[in-house]
């Protein structure tokens, strides 16, 4: 089932991450956050944006979100995407699934494009991406410094809707918890 991540969530989400930090790529952060951390995260996050998890048994195995892409008002309409598997859940069409409905989430709130931000080769993650519609945006060469090496960061895009000039506000994630349209989305 997908649903809205929770506070009590934090633990499992951290759970998932703590293996990218140490051992990968697919982040850049260094030091293992604590599991407070990430629930003031996962709550800073919901403010504005969805953050979803792919729960299974009463257990989180994979949590996706969105975030501010830059800080200038010019870029309201456009932000980042995340999104991390348990190990033992990989491969089985879970990252598609909530990544899709995440999109999905972004849409009803008036987003206009999503940013995937790929440590590279990522072939597997470059691979859910464009299956996703996002197509190559850029690469930055050998900007991020991680297990003795540098890395080149890949950048893909994708349209969720067309832009209207001007644009309507964006809507807050918050005001769309109680909707028809998102709980059609996660049920």
């Amino acid at each position: 089932m997908i649903r809205i991540a929770r506070d009590d969530d934090a633990v499992a989400i951290h759970a998932i991450y703590a293996p990218h930090i140490a051992d990968g790529t697919a982040t850049f952060e260094t030091e293992l956050p604590g599991v407070d951390s990430m629930r003031e995260r996962l709550r800073a996050r919901l403010k504005h944006y969805p953050w979803l998890v792919w729960e299974e048994a009463g257990e989180v195995l994979a949590y996706a979100y969105a975030g501010r892409f830059r800080e200038r008002a010019a870029y309201d309409w456009i932000a980042e995407t995340s999104i991390y598997v348990h190990a033992d859940a990989q491969r089985r069409g879970i990252a598609r699934r909530l990544y899709g409905v995440l999109l999905d989430a972004m849409r009803l709130q008036g987003l206009t494009q999503a940013v995937g931000v790929i440590t590279l080769p990522g072939a597997a993650s470059v691979a859910m991406h464009e299956a996703m519609g996002f197509t190559p945006a850029g690469v930055w060469r050998q900007c991020g410094w991680k297990l003795g090496q540098w890395w080149d960061v890949g950048v893909w895009q994708k349209q969720l809707q067309s832009a209207a000039t001007p644009p309507p506000a964006v809507t807050p994630f918050p005001a769309l918890v109680d909707t028809p349209s998102l709980r059609a989305l996660l049920s």
